[in-house]
């Protein structure tokens, strides 16, 4: 079924908030590509190592944990080079080869020998997020109305408010090439609109660092006159995307299929499905995750800890006295999602009652629940 995605349609009665000033993003030709990163965000997990395509992402070869992904990279290509060996008689292809060749069909592609050699220079691994998706759309419930009312007094699209999900799935993190904050800016780029020095870093400030993602989507869009350029050049870079634009004009599935920039990259490449793809998980949360308690939005939001994407700080418990009735014993294998889902709270009142810096817990430790 063609996909035309419209990121603000009618909104389910359970989603918390119907986003005003849309726009239409196109997706024409694109529909494989989102529906790749629909998969990364609500079907595949953080031990899922998806073994695809680096150009092609939605030709999905195999599956693989951390503990094998050396083993089934190599796998799949040694089945894409028994293809070309034996092409002409696929009824003798191994198991392995019959699986690759089969992904291959049902991607649309005719089987030659040079797209199988192509296909084997691209093999690629995507890390799923769903834990991590989801935990955004939880967390996002702080922060969209009032990231949202800030574009709409810029005059921009309030759905752009949504771009963190992308970015960093809120949180207020920092990333190990130099990025910081929800929005993810880099250093050079974030001192352009904030105070970014030795003692001041405004990159983890939720509302000035919001104020500035506007103002660069703004000037972004003014270059470029389309979104779906403006929204990519937040990744590639507005210069990128002007150069991509003066040889293959505003279509980008044409810049995503076509252009040859020297840095336009995976990351950027995809950015623009990532973040339609987002968008209509985000809009039909409950049937990827069911239903969620979001937590609540704050008109004095605190100071949120900084973490690392890569790696997130020991926490540290505090002993708070609780009353007998509303205290869980946590056990083995759960998570604070699942106990907030639970106790019908959110992660973020289970760690203000409870004294916690981070969102970890043990097993036999007391929470407060009620």
């Amino acid at each position: 079924m063609k996909l035309s995605l419209l990121v603000a349609i009618c909104v389910l009665s359970v989603i918390p908030q119907t986003f005003a000033g849309t726009i239409e993003l196109p997706a024409d030709g694109l529909e494989s590509r989102v529906e790749f990163w629909k998969k990364v965000y609500t079907q595949y997990g953080a031990n899922d190592n998806i073994i695809h395509d680096r150009f092609h992402v939605n030709l999905i070869y195999d599956v693989a944990g951390d503990d094998d992904v050396t083993s089934r990279v190599q796998a799949v290509y040694d089945g894409l080079n028994e293809i070309a060996l034996k092409v002409d008689a696929p009824e003798t292809f191994s198991p392995i080869a019959q699986q690759i060749y089969t992904a291959i069909i049902n991607n649309g592609l005719t089987v030659t020998p040079s797209l199988l050699k192509e296909l084997a220079d691209n093999i690629h691994t995507q890390r799923g997020v769903k834990e991590r998706f989801r935990e955004g759309v939880i967390r996002s419930g702080r922060y969209v109305e009032q990231f949202q009312n800030i574009f709409e007094s810029q005059g921009l699209p309030a759905q752009l408010a949504l771009l963190p999900l992308v970015e960093s799935s809120f949180m207020n993190a920092r990333s190990k090439v130099g990025a910081a904050g929800i929005w993810q800016f880099m250093p050079s780029t974030g001192r352009l609109y904030m105070k970014v020095n030795r003692k001041v870093d405004e990159r983890l400030d939720p509302m000035k660092s919001t104020r500035a993602a506007a103002r660069l989507l703004s000037e972004n869009y003014r270059a470029l006159g389309v979104w779906p350029l403006a929204i990519t050049a937040y990744n590639h870079g507005r210069g990128g995307m002007l150069r991509a634009q003066s040889e293959h004009g505003n279509d980008i599935t044409k810049i995503i299929n076509e252009y040859d920039g020297a840095t336009f990259g995976y990351a950027s490449m995809n950015f623009y499905t990532e973040f339609l793809a987002a968008v209509d998980v985000y809009e039909n949360y409950p049937q990827y995750f069911g239903d969620l308690v979001l937590d609540k939005p704050s008109s004095s939001e605190p100071k949120t800890p900084t973490v690392t994407l890569a790696k997130a700080a020991t926490p540290k418990i505090k002993a708070v006295p609780v009353a007998a009735k509303s205290k869980y014993k946590v056990r083995n294998g759960d998570t604070l999602f699942e106990i907030a889902q639970k106790f019908g709270t959110s992660i973020r009142e289970l760690m203000e009652k409870n004294g916690l810096q981070q969102p970890a817990i043990f097993a036999g430790q007391l929470l407060l629940v009620k």
